[in-house]
């Protein structure tokens, strides 16, 4: 028979739908029809396909078929079509078509029909659906269903995809579920007021009464859900957390009441009783005992109880004791606890598995400021991590190895770390080295040991080290006299060795420059001295400006040490024929000193011995940071290596300064600093050096530096000499905005406009830290095009305090003439829990009142 629709149907035997005896012929057409095909055998036609084509071609088959089925009203196949629907939606096809159909299965009397509609309800709708809202009434009838499973059915929906509006209209419902005597309702009816506060948190309140006696219960379901629900509730109101303090020693009850039951089949899980209920409640606990010594005092022996009597051999008892190091770590716990859980950390680094030895490392990790002793003690074991073939775990190892270190253990651990660092993966390989910087230098048991360890680092890794890396060593070297002699022979033999290591063989081009006298003497006392010439040491410097290896920067050192070299040795007509040599050179840099160079032999050879005269000891005026620090635009630099004249190589911009990149490009202006530096103009231009990539012509710095320029603008400070900085500041009414929000630093943005001048914006930052440990070294940077120019204030302190008690505040103000939009790089650097942290980020979005 052909299968006509209704509407044709009628139309052919030209009858009115409404007749009854029509009607019972389309019933009667409709019962032989064939009936649509069953789940089961839908799912055995999917997976009979062979290709993803065929199995699309057969779903459009189905879905055209439950499309047809629907528009027909047909109630008798309706729970099998939908069914159908769901698992098609499971396999990522769309189902949207049978939103509607779920809300009438839902509505039917039939429990096997509600059922389907639920379960369809919670994964077609969401909160975000209007369609959604429909569900209400029925939802509110079924909780109020003479049967529980009809009832239960309800609570879980309005527990999985209840919106707020939903909550409130239902919530007194679920209140009354919760007081029932039935568990199974209990059960179900606390998880949906779990859901319901957090839609809706002003509802707390009317779940406090019912919340009395549900500890009282002997169900363990009905525990553990009635224990994520106080939880919950601790955790969004500071005034529950402090009325459920009086639960302490309930819960307290129910876990030794857990630890020393016997046997139940009911509720044992590998040996351990009901261990879901155990960490549910070791979590509450460590919520009700933070800050508070009572609770604290009430729970410390049930921890140690639970540290000492869970079984490890199985993984139920290591959740279970993992969970109860972290209650010990967050309480107000004695001492000798503390040392308990971070002895269980140290058992779980022996466990076979790889996920529990990560646990140990990361929990480790987070203790070892407060508790160093005790994690002390597992040195060794953490050490034997980082030979394991899992990269996760050896780059926890590796982060925890470093913050073990301290001035005992020194030698022993960097001998550690280097052998690591010989060994490791590539990815491995800057930020161990990073590491080994760091601890040398705030370690090191004597300068010798300290330049060991550097040229180490600089010989397995020179490729991997940070920028800051090479000055920062000219720097230690430099300023250690007595050991000039050793450091330039063993620079040397490093030299002769291997030249692919690019920064070491920078720092060794410098320092034959600024000692190859010492070289050449033989005056090494530390060891037994070479035997050097002259032309040697030029043999080599002269072979890294030919050799493929070296990048344009090397070569720079390489030709600014054989400079220098002109009056530390004899050998000067050799000299000049390298640099004129060099002053037709292809690099535009290399050109460029070595004409300048040129120059001082012909025009000013009188002044040359004066230029390029050994450096003296540099100080160091900034405590963050290992070399002096002066800002540029935001960014942070090492100050230059030399005070008499320029770095033996002004880098390009586009690799010096990473200002630059900041914006993607060059366009970008340097800060006008508030405070002039103190040193004098004559020690070689500095700050010349250090602002010469950024110079408005976009060129390098010349090589002599004689002054400070003073073509800079100073916008910020002109016509104001008369007036403080800020004077008459006046709010404009510009709405403050969040310009960074991670890892639990937080930086909001304030604006005000200078009256002397409407077109500079005054931002104040507030940088606020809801971590549990004190962000230290704090320091905050910007860039911006160079339509704008801007100013950076110095911050109130470079500690934000944790637990948001309290903010740094600094002040940049930026003159933007043209009145364009305002864009901003801001780069941030700190130390947490010993690591440092560095993170960039862009501020794109300033209201509009701020910059028009």
């Amino acid at each position: 028979m052909r299968n006509f629709s209704s509407g044709a149907t009628a139309r052919f035997f030209h009858k009115p739908l409404g007749d009854r005896r029509f009607q019972s012929f389309l019933a009667l057409l409709r019962l032989r029809m064939p009936a649509p095909i069953r789940l089961r055998e839908l799912i055995r036609t999917i997976r009979t396909a062979r290709t993803q084509a065929e199995e699309r071609e057969m779903i459009q088959k189905e879905c055209a078929a439950i499309r047809s089925s629907f528009r027909e009203e047909d109630n008798t196949y309706r729970c099998r079509n939908v069914a159908k629907l769901l698992y098609m939606h499971m396999l990522g096809y769309p189902a949207h078509f049978g939103q509607l159909e779920c809300l009438k299965l839902i509505a039917s009397q039939k429990f096997t029909d509600k059922r389907i509609g639920y379960l369809g309800a919670m994964l077609l709708l969401d909160e975000r659906q209007d369609v959604h809202l429909l569900m209400t009434n029925c939802i509110k009838n079924d909780l109020n269903h003479s049967t529980q499973y009809v009832q239960g059915l309800a609570l879980c929906t309005l527990g999985c995809m209840g919106s707020s509006e939903m909550c409130r209209d239902l919530a007194g419902e679920v209140e009354k579920l919760l007081k029932t005597s039935n568990s199974y309702l209990r059960k179900k009816a606390a998880l949906c007021a779990v859901h319901v506060i957090r839609k809706v948190p002003e509802l707390m309140e009317m779940f406090l009464p019912a919340t009395k006696n549900l500890l009282s219960e002997k169900n363990h379901g009905v525990l553990h859900t009635s224990v994520v629900l106080l939880t919950e509730m601790c955790e969004r109101s500071p005034d529950m957390l402090a009325h459920f303090r009086k639960l302490v020693p309930q819960l307290v009850r129910i876990l030794k009441n857990l630890i020393m039951s016997g046997y139940s089949p009911e509720h044992d899980v590998s040996g351990i009783s009901d261990p879901f209920l155990q960490v549910r409640i070791l979590r509450l606990l460590r919520i009700l005992g933070k800050s508070d010594d009572d609770s604290s005092e009430a729970m410390n022996d049930i921890l140690a109880q639970v540290a000492t009597n869970t079984e490890t051999s199985k993984n139920v008892g290591n959740a279970i004791l993992y969970e109860t190091v972290l209650t010990i770590m967050d309480i107000k716990s004695e001492s000798g606890l503390r040392v308990l859980a971070i002895n269980i950390l140290g058992r779980f680094l022996l466990n076979n598995d790889k996920n529990i030895r990560y646990v140990a490392l990361t929990s480790l990790l987070k203790t070892v400021q407060t508790d160093h002793n005790a994690v002390q003690r597992h040195r060794s074991t953490i050490v034997d991590c980082l030979k394991d073939l899992d990269v996760s775990i050896k780059r926890r190892a590796m982060e925890l190895s470093f913050a073990l270190v301290n001035g005992n253990n020194i030698r022993g651990m960097m001998k550690e770390l280097l052998y690591f660092l010989d060994s490791c993966d590539p990815e491995f390989k800057a930020d161990c080295a990073s590491g080994v910087f760091l601890a040398a230098e705030k370690y090191a048991p004597s300068k010798r040991w300290h330049i060991d360890t550097i040229m180490r680092v600089l010989t397995t890794a020179g490729s991997y080290v940070r920028d800051d890396s090479v000055p920062n060593l000219i720097q230690l070297i430099t300023n250690s006299v007595e050991m000039h002699a050793y450091t330039v022979q063993r620079l040397y033999k490093a030299l002769l060795d291997d030249i692919s290591q690019q920064p070491l063989v920078q720092v060794a081009s410098w320092c034959i420059g600024e000692y190859g006298d010492l070289l050449v003497s033989g005056q090494c006392e530390e060891e037994e001295p070479i035997q050097v010439t002259e032309d040697e040491v030029l043999d080599v410097l002269e072979g890294l400006l030919v050799s493929n290896l070296s990048t344009p920067v090397t070569r720079g050192y390489s030709l600014t040490a054989i400079m220098k070299l002109s009056t530390r040795f004899s050998s000067v007509n050799r000299i000049k024929k390298v640099v004129s040599i060099y002053g037709s050179s292809i690099d535009v840099e290399l050109q460029q000193r070595a004409v300048e160079y040129n120059a001082l032999f012909k025009k000013y050879d009188h002044m040359r011995p004066a230029l390029l005269e050994r450096m003296p000891i540099m100080e160091k005026t900034a405590t963050n940071g290992p070399t002096e620090i002066v800002q540029t635009n935001g960014e942070t630099e090492p100050s230059a290596v030399e005070t008499k004249h320029p770095p033996p190589v002004t880098q390009p911009s586009s690799q010096a300064n990473d200002l630059l990149d900041l914006l993607g490009g060059n366009d970008v202006v340097p800060v006008i600093q508030t405070t002039m530096p103190t040193k004098p103009a004559s020690a070689g231009g500095e700050l010349l050096d250090l602002l010469g990539d950024l110079s408005l012509s976009g060129g390098p710095a010349p090589a002599p530096a004689p002054s400070v320029p003073t073509s800079q603008p100073s916008f910020l400070l002109d016509g104001l000499s008369s007036q403080p900085l800020f004077n008459d500041i006046a709010a404009a009414g510009i709405p403050p905005m969040t310009a960074y929000n991670k890892n639990g630093l937080k930086i909001d943005f304030t604006f005000e406009r200078a009256n002397p001048n409407p077109n500079i914006a005054v931002i104040t930052i507030h940088a606020s830290n809801s971590t549990e440990a004190d962000m230290t070294e704090f320091v905050f940077q910007a860039a911006v095009p160079k339509t704008f120019q801007l100013q950076l204030l110095s911050p109130s302190s470079n500690i934000v305090p944790a637990l948001n008690q309290g903010t740094v505040t600094q002040v940049i103000r930026v003159l933007n003439p043209q009145k364009q939009q305002l864009r901003m790089r801001i780069k941030l650097t700190y130390t947490h829990k010993g690591s440092p942290v560095q993170d960039l980020a862009e501020v794109n979005n300033f209201p509009p009142q701020s910059w028009q």
